[in-house]
């Protein structure tokens, strides 16, 4: 059988009972403490999230001035290895008492430069003469009689060129026609 304590006993647990609970609302902070600390939590969010789309989009708008600024320059160094292949030109131009052997011999210079340059930019000839014709990097002008295969280019009109990989003007050519019987 269980002891009931005395009504001394039962006077003392409800005080201990508003001591432990005025002590833990001391130790509490309150209601307004409370919504004043997650405000400024919130506000420390929204202004960390504002810097962070403010960052992102200037790091969009220099990434756009970077892209037009290489579509503007893209081919400065590609102008700058053509200023001497000019200069060589107008040097010719203004030379005084050029034999015709000179100005061949200058030509050829020139010539060799600009090739210079276009190799350092992979920028290659398409001279086809005896390949078989490929839309892709040829433009048939006409189609001749030939003792060669059909379908043979036997005659360029003009170079094409391509740059890397791609064709930026087809070869002007004259394909050998299929023979008639």
């Amino acid at each position: 059988m269980q002891e009931y304590s005395t009504n001394q006993d039962d006077e003392k647990a409800p005080a201990d009972a508003a001591a432990e609970t005025a002590e833990r609302a001391d130790s509490m902070p309150g209601l307004e403490e409370l919504l004043r600390k997650v405000e400024l939590q919130a506000q420390e969010h929204y202004d960390a999230w504002l810097r962070a789309k403010a960052e992102s989009d200037n790091v969009r708008k220099r990434a756009q001035i970077d892209v037009a600024n290489a579509h503007k320059f893209g081919i400065e160094s590609f102008a700058n290895a053509l200023l001497p292949v000019k200069d060589s030109l107008e040097a010719a131009l203004v030379a005084e008492n050029n034999t015709l052997e000179s100005l061949r011999s200058g030509v050829e210079i020139t010539l060799r430069q600009l090739a210079a340059v276009f190799d350092k930019f992979t920028l290659r000839e398409i001279n086809p003469v005896g390949e078989r014709f490929d839309p892709h990097q040829h433009e048939a002008m006409t189609m001749v009689q030939a003792d060669a295969e059909p379908n043979t280019v036997v005659q360029v009109l003009q170079k094409g060129y391509a740059l890397h990989d791609r064709v930026i003007r087809p070869a002007l050519v004259m394909v050998a026609a299929p023979k008639q019987t």
